[in-house]
């Protein structure tokens, strides 16, 4: 071979050599970066106090505020076959055991039946006016669909129970996490052992915390 030839090969190959290992050394790099991304920043895992709704009046809530207690969460309606048995019922269970531990959060909504027709301020008026409750009853919502309101949606996705009519209860633990879940007819009484459970612990959690 021509050591001509030769010698312009040779200068030729050793920069493609040299793009060669800058490349493989920008994926190692890129690779290693995102290794360590997905070790020390890994995305916070939501739960159901992790997020913001709206009260009767329309202010921003932090779901925040009711984390270390056990939570009732129901939707619920106005002009509905089950609306005084459960008011009733959900009232003397807040009664029984809130409020330093235990709250029910009542979220209005129209999609089943269309039995809840009023406005959000309205319907805290209804609740309060006709039943004496105490618990909080924010905004109405849309559970189901393409607009259900995120901490809802996020309650039917960790329990893969969705609501098929009005006062479907879901009991939320001092974390966040979806514990069970009722359907409108159940009796109250089925309700009371789980809320009991949470309540002594949160309680033997305070005294170990001492």
């Amino acid at each position: 071979m021509d050591p001509l030839t030769t010698s312009c090969t040779l200068k030729y190959s050793v920069p493609k050599a040299r793009v060669f290992v800058v490349f493989l050394s920008m994926v190692l790099c890129t690779t290693i970066l995102c290794l360590l991304q997905l070790r020390f920043f890994k995305p916070k895992i939501k739960d159901f106090y992790s997020f913001e709704v709206k009260d009767s009046r329309g202010r921003i809530i932090s779901l925040e505020k009711y984390r270390g207690k056990a939570t009732l969460v129901v939707n619920v309606a106005s002009y509905c076959q089950y609306t005084d048995k459960n008011y009733i019922a959900l009232q003397e269970l807040h009664r029984e055991f809130g409020p330093s531990h235990f709250t029910v959060l009542a979220f209005p909504c129209n999609q089943f039946g269309e039995s809840e027709p009023s406005s959000s301020q309205e319907i805290e008026s209804f609740a309060k006016g006709n039943y004496g409750v105490t618990f909080p009853v924010f905004h109405k919502i849309k559970i189901l669909g393409s607009e259900a309101d995120p901490a809802f949606k996020y309650l039917i996705d960790s329990s893969k129970k969705e609501p098929r009519w009005n006062f479907w209860k879901y009991l939320v633990s001092p974390e966040g996490k979806v514990v069970k879940f009722w359907r409108p007819e159940e009796p109250i009484e089925s309700i009371k052992p789980e809320v009991t459970s949470l309540i002594r612990q949160i309680i033997m959690k305070k005294r170990e915390d001492l």
